[in-house]
């Protein structure tokens, strides 16, 4: 069901450094049904490791993608609507600067349930979207946009390019770090991709991961953790160049990478790759008190909860997110310390959180009384978006905690500013 890496995934080196290790851990987005909670839960290692090589931050661990991506995989981008609103203006974007049209090709890799192709389609621009979950692919056929139902890789490429399908620009958004063929979907990206086209990728950066102990963005779904020093190298050893790159507020801190067939790094690439070089980023040095760091947060927000549940507070948490997931099964908080957990996912809705055993419920929950006194944020980096959403709890006296990079009750100013 998993098995341990023997190199490097991006460069084959067999000398790895350990930089953390939570031990056993559920599939982050497993969700249970009732019947299963009586069942055995599969649980793995998650050890995250050092390329000292190439500079590449990834997991040790490979768990079966079949395991990890079931047909009933149960994330929906469109849930949200802060990343709606930043893929369109992504989409928008490119149509303009690219001048994108009735001839053109858009492709996206792990599309989904149609959230970003939609977008192209909508300004009668062909697309086509590979995504190997049968249940999201259908949601995206059923609002039109065409969706093959496979992992996407060497193999898929050349089955395209052999229809004669090339792409003027392709999507991958937070799906890189996915893949276990890391090397067999950068070149499927090659493959696939026009002479004049670019490949718009999108990934939570390392830095941001690391400074700010983002340790939850850490699962067995997420196998690699990019630097740009790290990126730069994986794409020219399979003939690709990364010509720009952005840094992005999503996810806790992303970078958006270009990459062409041909080209020159603009000047963003080369001052972060200036930076990386400067802080260490291709050093172990870098990354030594991350496990420390992250073990006084995970302490601190157990230390908040049981001080509040002392005091007799109610405390709820908010979104179903894998990160949340991992933060509360690293942490040890389960139903002693919060009561059960809300999403907006109807697709989430009356299961079970993996590992804890949370039950889920929709958001309506949180205002039934009794009202919880506190409101654990899982989707932290969505936080501006669902302190917006709840504002009727807030009206009913709720507070809001937010767990990274440090455990804190946000006050009533914080809260107003960003309602």
């Amino acid at each position: 069901m998993y098995k341990n890496i023997d190199g490097c995934r991006a460069c084959g080196a067999t000398e790895l450094t350990e930089i953390l290790a939570f031990g056993d851990m559920p599939l982050s987005n497993g969700l249970l049904s009732e019947k299963q909670l009586h069942e055995p839960e599969a649980r793995f290692p998650l050890t995250v490791v050092f390329c000292p090589e190439c500079s590449l931050v990834q997991i040790r661990e490979t768990v079966a993608p079949e395991i990890l991506f079931p047909p009933d995989y149960p994330y929906f981008s469109s849930v949200s609507d802060a990343w709606l609103n930043h893929c369109r203006g992504n989409a928008l974007e490119l149509i303009e600067t690219r001048n994108l049209g009735p001839s053109s090709l858009v492709l996206e890799i792990a599309s989904n349930d149609g959230y970003l192709l939609k977008n192209y389609k909508e300004n009668g621009i062909p697309v086509l979207g590979v995504d190997p979950a049968a249940g999201v692919a259908e949601v995206a056929r059923n609002i039109g946009i065409p969706t093959r139902v496979e992992f996407f890789g060497r193999q898929a490429a050349e089955s395209i390019a052999a229809e004669g399908i090339r792409a003027d620009v392709i999507h991958a958004n937070n799906v890189l770090a996915h893949v276990a063929d890391l090397r067999g979907v950068v070149d499927g990206i090659r493959i696939v991709l026009k002479d004049t086209g670019v490949a718009v990728i999108e990934a939570p950066y390392l830095r941001d991961l690391i400074d700010h102990c983002e340790f939850d963005t850490i699962y067995h779904e997420h196998l690699c953790y990019f630097s740009v020093t790290a990126v730069s190298r994986l794409f020219a050893r399979q003939g690709l160049v990364l010509t720009d790159v952005r840094r992005l507020p999503t996810h806790g801190g992303s970078i958006r990478m270009f990459v062409q067939r041909s080209g020159t790094p603009s000047v963003a690439v080369r001052r972060l790759l200036a930076e990386e070089q400067a802080i260490g980023v291709g050093r172990e040095s870098y990354y030594q008190d991350f496990a420390a760091r992250v073990r006084s947060v995970q302490t601190s927000l157990v230390s908040m909860l049981e001080s509040l549940k002392a005091d007799g507070k109610r405390i709820a948490g908010y979104a179903v997110s894998a990160k949340g997931a991992i933060l509360l099964n690293s942490a040890g908080v389960d139903g002693r310390l919060v009561d059960y957990v809300v999403d907006r996912s109807p697709h989430k809705q009356g299961k079970y959180m993996p590992g804890i055993h949370l039950p889920i419920y929709h958001p309506d929950r949180l205002l039934d009384a009794p009202v919880p006194d506190y409101l654990l944020l899982l989707a932290w980096n969505f936080k501006d978006e669902i302190i917006r959403q709840q504002q009727p709890y807030q009206e009913r006296g709720g507070q809001f905690i937010v767990p990274i990079p440090s455990p804190q009750i946000l006050s009533a100013t914080v809260v107003g500013e960003q309602a």
